[in-house]
């Protein structure tokens, strides 16, 4: 099973979540699936379908996160090599004839690209990984190929 990179406090997060599911979520669906089968017919009552569905959802997300959890490895914020672009780093890099743009590389399951955090598994955090600064990175993406110049990395 191949790591799954997170910073602290995404491991943290995805822990309280794990938490959450397993101590709140699993009792509110539980209660609810009580309450719909004291309902009278199982075979036409919605609400029953609806909890059995919440149900395998919870279920799903709980083996999904003890999975991700147990093959966590935590990112570690001091790099050996400060020009050398790694998983955990915060890069500014520009494509040609755009304006500087500023990516955290983290780890699939903390990916965020709203929030300026993009995979290291995506296209454009596999091409900079182990480049330095200065170096001008080829990415082939599915909607096409670009190049960025990586300016800095924190």
């Amino acid at each position: 099973m191949p790591a799954t990179y997170l910073t602290k406090e995404g491991f943290q997060r995805l822990q309280e979540e794990l938490d959450y599911l397993r101590k709140d979520k699993r009792q509110e669906v539980a209660a609810r699936l009580h309450e719909a089968m004291e309902g009278g017919e199982l075979i036409e009552n919605a609400e029953y379908e609806a909890a059995k569905n919440e149900q395998a959802f919870v279920e799903g997300r709980i083996q999904e996160l003890e999975v991700i959890l147990a093959a966590a490895h935590i990112i570690e914020e001091n790099n050996s090599d400060p020009t050398l672009v790694q998983v955990g780093d915060t890069v500014t890099l520009q494509e040609e004839g755009g304006k500087p743009e500023k990516y955290i590389i983290v780890g699939a399951a903390e990916a965020d690209p709203r929030e300026g955090k993009i995979s290291n598994e995506s296209p454009l955090g596999r091409a900079l990984l182990n480049h330095r600064i200065g170096d001008v990175v080829q990415v082939d993406a599915p909607g096409g190929s670009f190049r960025v110049k990586i300016l800095k990395t924190t």
